[in-house]
């Protein structure tokens, strides 16, 4: 029953086997991928997978990244894409204050926008935060009220994640849960309620341990659930089961 809750399958380091990845992903029991949107071309690019393969999923938005590039009418066709039966967030939208690709006051309003426009379509929200908690939350507390969504790749302290979780949010882990240095996020990952985790593998991105340096893919989201399971002392059928459950019921998928 494993969904891995955040992927990146358009990137290019699939071409040449995008089909076979998949393919792996049903044989080692996944039932669900939602890919994830970056910018307008990915975000258009996800909603093609949803409709050639079974059991994948979209969320589109523009990553913080990307805001810089963002237009006025990229809000409107964002809601015109979440009109659509398989698009299920509105992500990934966030701040980004480790590379800042683009200016912190243009990821802010970038962000905002989008959560406008989750609001007005009753979509959640698929969150990025790298170095910018603070900022995160606020945005979260003041311009986020009646949308919930999941903070993906959590890497916040558990003091966070259980305000994140007040708030109305998931965490979900990835592949950084799994590696020998992640004493704070292992301890996130034991300590929040189980109705509020999803895993993912945030793919090609992230590679869990033994293949961390390799391209990551779906299938690999078994080698997070394990480690979370572990961590909570649960058997890991428990929790595939649990976040599977948890990612339908955020994103509405039946």
């Amino acid at each position: 029953m494993l969904f891995d809750s955040h992927a990146h399958l358009d990137d290019n380091r699939f071409d040449s086997d995008r089909d076979e990845v998949i393919a792996r992903a049903w044989s080692e029991g996944l039932t669900g991928i939602l890919n994830a949107g970056t910018d307008m071309a990915t975000s258009a690019q996800a909603i093609k997978y949803t409709e050639h393969y079974p059991s994948i999923y979209a969320a589109v938005g523009i990553h913080p990244h990307d805001a810089k590039d963002a237009k006025d009418t990229d809000y409107e066709q964002l809601a015109q894409w979440a009109g659509l039966p398989k698009v299920v967030a509105i992500g990934e939208i966030g701040l980004d204050y480790y590379y800042n690709h683009s200016p912190k006051e243009v990821q802010q309003k970038v962000c905002i926008r989008q959560i406008d426009v989750a609001r007005q379509t009753g979509k959640p929200i698929i969150i990025h935060d790298r170095d910018a908690h603070g900022d995160i939350l606020d945005i979260i507390k003041k311009e986020a009220k009646g949308v919930t969504g999941v903070f993906h790749c959590f890497s916040g302290s558990l003091e966070m994640a259980r305000e994140v979780i007040k708030l109305g949010f998931y965490v979900s882990f990835a592949g950084p849960v799994t590696y020998k240095n992640a004493a704070k996020l292992q301890e996130v990952a034991a300590s929040v309620p189980l109705n509020r985790i999803l895993v993912e593998t945030d793919s090609p991105y992230l590679t869990p341990e033994p293949f961390r340096g390799r391209r990551n893919e779906p299938a690999r989201v078994r080698l997070v659930a394990d480690t979370v399971a572990r961590l909570r002392q649960m058997e890991p059928a428990a929790l595939y089961q649990a976040t599977a459950n948890n990612t339908r019921e955020l994103f509405k998928i039946i």
